[in-house]
Formats: structure tokens, C-alpha cells, sequence
């Protein structure tokens, strides 16, 4: 008890420093910016029939921009219940994460123990299950999935796949049925969480064959509950989602797998293809061995289009081949490593993008279940080098990784701390360049004017650049190089990219709305400050047309209008400013002025009188 008691103290207490952070990344999209989620209880319903992103998009269709759609609503709906008793709260749903991890962290340990608890492997049970265990708590690649509220989703699809293992472990060496009816409930709970609990429908046959001498077809029938929860599990997820999985989008924050030839993107052949993902397989293990730098995010170009020239294409190839043939051949010898090897490449491979694509070419919160089988593996090695020497470079292993976990997990404090943190490490990628431009900005706006202002728009203006040269589509990007020139007043350069995002996505209506602003306030820049009314006109007619009914464009034109002479079309625009705000004494003394430049006296005086009644102080500007 006390071992067990220190596993999941070690476990909770590493993401302590969690507790006061913020939401962050997807916390949006299944927390407070989830219509379901905040309607508390009262939007379970809608959780359990919509695709998880329902309740984010608020519209159908957009669910389905990553292909197969997804169907996770247990996670959610306990966020919904957290909202209801604690309200938008994002201590909780990291305190609660953090519990969660360490009970994962001591199932894992209960699991391996009762899977090694045979005569072979008595004596090394408890040690090489403690310290696979300690291995995978400290483990800093994890942090995305903890430190991330939305992350729970990974840390309650293995804490279920790890305790059906141990379940049908426990009936196999006990045989009460009431394990193998609580194995199919709590994998049943676990496909609800995330989808890739269903990988260990092949992991606990494994189990069953390596280290309780079942055959194939045995192992098989020891998981036949399993397999009837998968297949309910199915039935429910096509019967929300359907069978539509949406085909191959065509937009590269989608799909990783796209390029661009003749100025429109195309699909990467099946060469190139499968060359990226093979590379994306070697990195994975690459981070388990040596996990730095980390980062949230490997989108386009981060990992870029590979070939089978490339030295760590091939390498990765070769490792893979070694790590198969080596399992298989030593199947029964070595049976340790070859469970960890085969753990490893069975949870791995519905997030590969070889079984179907995943909408991006990798995460490390991919890895939290694979990490299971890593773990194993390098306990189990070692567990083989002499006492002494074995527990140095043990303490030294779990001693690095922590100070890493506890490190990374800072980063992960806001959207802001994560975004322009993790852009030094991610250059390349295309989404986090517009995630650090767009956060960059967002934060300056708020400053006053001055020095730190500025440079904060200036580096947010080089991220976004950086943004659509990789993504020369990308509509967010530019929009946000539209607000981020806009701040800097900058307006014909923000015209341009909201003209851009127009070009890319002729319906995007916060672009045209920003552009309407945008053009009206350059009009009145150039009118008022550069005394050049033909230029302010132009920007303001354009304004005009896209937005009628904005009164300061509207009342703009009417100046403009009649410091040019035209007082006809002065009188025009002010009488519809009339309208448009017809409890504005301004807008009234405005039309009395044009009617009085007009030589009409009889409504100039009219509409003074209407000011005054509005506001006693409406003409002083006159009488000065």
C-alpha cells in the first residue's frame, strides 16, 4: 500500500504546478467555448448525439473538416457536470486531471505487476513494474495531455484500457465472472473517452498468449466481452456520426499531406507520403528516448515533405525492421521486450496516419499510450544491468524527466505562454506562426500606445508573413495580419490583407467586416491628418458599399462631401446619419450645417432646433 500510495502521490504532485494555470489550446473547443459543455447537465443530451465538435462549430458540416469525424462524449460531459457545480473554473479540471494521472500512474503499476505475477518472472514483478511505472509518471512527453484540461480524453482512454487488462488478467488467473462484466463496462467507458481504446482488443490477447500461455483462439474468446462493448461502441458512433467520414480535406491545417503545384494544392504521391510518415514514426521514438525540445505542435511545414533519400527516412526504416524481427524471432525469449515492442506499435498505429489520417502529421499527446509499451521495454532493460549501476541511472533518468515535466508544465499556463513559447521550437509550422501572431496582437491591443506596443504588433506582423509564405491559403493568417496592420494604423497594408483573405474565402465575413472598419478609418486618417479629401472619399465609399448602415461612414461621407463643395451630396449622407442615429443631436446639427452651406435656412434652422431640443449644447461649436 505504501508503494502504491507514492506512485500516485508522484503522479498528482508532478502536475501541481498545473493547478492555477488557465484554459488553453483545445480547451476551447470542449470547454468554454462548447455550447453543451456550458449548458452544464442540461447539454449532456447534446453530447452524446452530436460529434464532439458540434458544440464548438454550433453548425453541422464543420465537424467533419478531420476526416471520421469524432465521437468522445464521456470527457466531455464531465466537464459539462464540473460547470454545473463549479462554474468556468479551470482549477478544477486541472486538479482533477492531476488525480486522474495518479490513479493512472498506480493502475499502470497494479496492471504490470498482475501481468508479470507468473513463476518466471516472480522475483523482477515488483521491480520492473515500479520503475516502468515511475518511468511513465515522470515521463515529460506526457505533458501535453495533462497539463491540457482537454487531455483528459488520453489520461481516461488508457486509465480504462489499463484496468480492463488488469481485469481479465485477475479472471483469467481467478475466474469470477464479475471481472469480465466490469472489463466490458470499463473498455466500453473507455471507447466513450477516446477511440484508440480499442486498440487493446489486440495488446490483451497478446498479453494473454505472452504471459499466461493461452493460444490465439483463447486469447481471443478471453476478450469477447471486449469486443462486444467495441461493437456497441460502433454501432452508437455510426448512428451519430453516420458513414460519411468527410473524403480528404483539401485545406493543409487538415491535412498534413498536401502541397502546392501550379499555384493549388495537390496531394502528396504515395511516395512522399508514406516517407513523411516513416519519418514521423522515428520521431516519435526519438522523443521517448530524448523528450527535447517538446511542442504542442507539428503542423505543415514543422515536419516538412520527405523522401526515401533522407537519411532519417531510411534510419527509421531500418529501426522499425530491427524492432519486428527482433520481437518476432525472440517472441518467447524475450518476453518483455517483445510485448513492449509489439504494446508500442499496436496503440501506435491508429495514430500513425497509416490506418487513416489523423488531420495532422503528429502530437505527442499521441504518445501518451504507446508510452505504456516504452516504459516496459526500458525498465526491463534496466532491470539487467548489475544492482549498483541500475538504480543510478535510474534515479538519474527519473530525476532528468522530472525537472522536465515540472519545467514544461509552465508552459502550458495560457494560450499566450504556449503559443509564443513554443513558436521558437515549431518555425516551421504554418499554425503555430498564426497562433503566436494572433496572441501577439490580441495581447498588444490592449496595451496603450507606445514602445512595447509596437514591438509587439512588429513581431506579430513577422510571424503571421512567416505564416502565409508557408500557407499562401491560409484566410485566418491574413485576417490577423489585416487586425495586426490595423493596430499599427497601417491601413492601406490591412486593406490588402483582408482583400487577401477575401480572395482566398469570398463568404469570410469577419474579413469583410473588419475591411468595412478598416476602410472607414483610413478615410478619416487621410482626411483629417493628411488633408487629402479625393483619398478619403475613396476609402470611404468603399466602406459605404460594403456597410451601409454604419453611421461614422455614413457621417464621414457627409463631411467629406461638403468640405469638397458638393452639398447636395452632403445633405444626402447626413439625412440618412438622420436615420441611422436619429438620437444624436450631432446628427442633426451635421444636416442643419449642410443645409445652411446649401443656402437653405428654413431647414438649416429646422434641424438646429432638433439638435437643441436633443441636446442644449448642440451648437456651441457654432456660435464660437
Amino acid at each position: 500500500m505504501k508503494i502504491r500510495g507514492i506512485l500516485f502521490a508522484l503522479g498528482l504532485l508532478l502536475y501541481a504546478n498545473t493547478f492555477t494555470h488557465d484554459y488553453a489550446q483545445d480547451d476551447a473547443i470542449v470547454i468554454y467555448d462548447n455550447m453543451f459543455v456550458q449548458d452544464g447537465v442540461a447539454g449532456i443530451p447534446g453530447l452524446l448525439s452530436k460529434d464532439t465538435f458540434f458544440g464548438f462549430f454550433k453548425v453541422e458540416g464543420k465537424a467533419k473538416l478531420v476526416s471520421g469525424g469524432r465521437y468522445r462524449p464521456l470527457t466531455p460531459i464531465m466537464f459539462a457536470i464540473e460547470y454545473q457545480i463549479f462554474g468556468d473554473n479551470p482549477f478544477i479540471g486541472h486538479f482533477i486531471n492531476a488525480i486522474l494521472y495518479g490513479l493512472l500512474v498506480l493502475v499502470i503499476f497494479n496492471t504490470l505487476f498482475k501481468l508479470l505475477s507468473i513463476e518466471e518472472f516472480r522475483k523482477k514483478a515488483l521491480p520492473i513494474s515500479l520503475m516502468a511505472a515511475v518511468i511513465f509518471a515522470v515521463h515529460p512527453v506526457h505533458t501535453e495531455a495533462v497539463a491540457n484540461i482537454k487531455g483528459r480524453d488520453e489520461i481516461v482512454a488508457l486509465l480504462a484500457s489499463m484496468y480492463s487488462l488488469f481485469l481479465i488478467l485477475r479472471y483469467t488467473d481467478v475466474g469470477k465472472k464479475k471481472d469480465l462484466m466490469m472489463a466490458a463496462l470499463v473498455f466500453f467507458l473507455g471507447l466513450l473517452s477516446k477511440e484508440n481504446t480499442i486498440t487493446f482488443l489486440a495488446v490483451i490477447p497478446l498479453a494473454l498468449i505472452l504471459f499466461r500461455g493461452k493460444s490465439v483462439l483463447d486469447s481471443v474468446i478471453g476478450v469477447l466481452p471486449l469486443i462486444i462493448s467495441s461493437v456497441i461502441f460502433i454501432g452508437i458512433r455510426t448512428a451519430v456520426l453516420g458513414m460519411d467520414f468527410g473524403g480528404t480535406p483539401m485545406e493543409l491545417m487538415n491535412n498534413p499531406f498536401l502541397k502546392i503545384e501550379n499555384n493549388a494544392y495537390v496531394p502528396f504521391n504515395a511516395s512522399e507520403k508514406m516517407a513523411t510518415i516513416t519519418y514521423t514514426m522515428g520521431k516519435y521514438v526519438s522523443l521517448l528516448f530524448l523528450p527535447h525540445p517538446l511542442t504542442h505542435d507539428y503542423y505543415p511545414r514543422h515536419v516538412d515533405l520527405m523522401s526515401w533519400s533522407d537519411i532519417s527516412v531510411l534510419l527509421t526504416v531500418l529501426m522499425y525492421m530491427v524492432m519486428i524481427i527482433g520481437s518476432i524471432v525472440y517472441f518467447k525469449k524475450h518476453k518483455l521486450i517483445s510485448f513492449s515492442i509489439w504494446f508500442f506499435l499496436i496503440t501506435m498505429s491508429i495514430v500513425s496516419n497509416i490506418v487513416f489520417p489523423i488531420g495532422t502529421n503528429m502530437s505527442e499527446r499521441f504518445l501518451f499510450m504507446p508510452s505504456v509499451g516504452f516504459a516496459l521495454g526500458l525498465a526491463a532493460l534496466m532491470y539487467k544491468i548489475p544492482p549498483k549501476g541500475k538504480w543510478i541511472l535510474f534515479a538519474i533518468v527519473v530525476l532528468g524527466m522530472a525537472t522536465k515535466t515540472v519545467v514544461r508544465n509552465q508552459v502550458w499556463k495560457d494560450d499566450f505562454t504556449l503559443f509564443t513559447t513554443d513558436v521558437h521550437t515549431s518555425k516551421r509550422s504554418a499554425k503555430l506562426l498564426n497562433a503566436a501572431g494572433g496572441a501577439l496582437s490580441t495581447e498588444a491591443r490592449a496595451l496603450p500606445e507606445g514602445k512595447k506596443r509596437t514591438d509587439m504588433l512588429i513581431k506579430a506582423d513577422g510571424y503571421l508573413k512567416e505564416a502565409v509564405k508557408i500557407h499562401p491559403n491560409y484566410k485566418n493568417a491574413y485576417l490577423l495580419l489585416g487586425n495586426t496592420n490595423y493596430y499599427l494604423k497601417r491601413y492601406e497594408s490591412a486593406i490588402q490583407y483582408y482583400d487577401q483573405a477575401l480572395r482566398v474565402a469570398p463568404n469570410y465575413a469577419e474579413a469583410q467586416k473588419n475591411l468595412g472598419i478598416t476602410l472607414r478609418d483610413a478615410g478619416r486618417h487621410y482626411g483629417e491628418v493628411k488633408q487629402d479629401l479625393t483619398t478619403a472619399k475613396r476609402f470611404l465609399d468603399r466602406s459605404y458599399s460594403i456597410n451601409k448602415t454604419d453611421y461614422e461612414t455614413v457621417r464621414l461621407l457627409g463631411i467629406v462631401s461638403g468640405m469638397s463643395g458638393n452639398n447636395s451630396q452632403a445633405i444626402k449622407y447626413f439625412a440618412e446619419a438622420v436615420k441611422l442615429q436619429p438620437e444624436l443631436a450631432q446628427s442633426y446639427s451635421n444636416l442643419g450645417t449642410a443645409y445652411r452651406n446649401a443656402g437653405d435656412e428654413a431647414k438649416a434652422n429646422e434641424n438646429f432646433q432638433k439638435a437643441l431640443q436633443l441636446d442644449p449644447n448642440a451648437l456651441n461649436h457654432l456660435r464660437q
